[in-house]
């Protein structure tokens, strides 16, 4: 096994001990991708490894790198539903209003899996609630036929 097989191995089953000891003999892996286009920062936002997502940031890890569809990290935490994730990735500078190659923003990931919490973090920072994805929906028009008043009112208000 190669130490980049190794590594993704490793974030997917959240052993921090064994990735930091990795990227430390081999700080190159940091920016590597697995076969999807993923980076240790997207595959441990995506498995909501909280712990790994804080080490890889603190050693600089790129927080809008794109997989192979175009997602960011951010865009899978507001899939999962990782609150926490998302926060930190927010504060490392993480482009809330990015579109993937679907036209999908975080907001529009956010609202489609009822993640309120996470929606009303993005919109504080900004998100764009314009932006339409390539089936010609934005987050509103998601919400809407959802008949999600709630999320329906957080948006009205931005």
């Amino acid at each position: 096994m190669s130490n980049k097989e190794e590594l993704f191995d490793n974030i997917r089953n959240g052993n921090l001990k064994t990735v930091v000891n990795l990227l430390e003999n081999n700080p190159k892996l940091l920016e590597t991708k697995d076969q999807r286009g993923s980076t240790p920062l997207l595959l441990a936002a995506y498995y909501g490894h909280d712990d790994m997502v804080e080490f890889l940031l603190d050693h600089g890890a790129t927080v809008d790198a794109l997989d192979g569809s175009g997602n960011t990290a951010l865009m899978g935490v507001c899939f999962k539903g990782y609150t926490d994730i998302a926060k930190k990735l927010i504060d490392a500078g993480a482009n809330v209003s990015q579109k993937n190659a679907m036209g999908a923003t975080c907001l529009i990931y956010a609202v489609t899996f009822n993640r309120k919490e996470i929606a009303e973090m993005l919109l504080k920072h900004g998100a764009d609630t314009s932006i339409k994805d390539n089936r010609g929906k934005t987050a509103m028009d998601l919400v809407l036929e959802q008949g999600n008043t709630e999320l329906e009112e957080l948006l009205k208000k931005y």
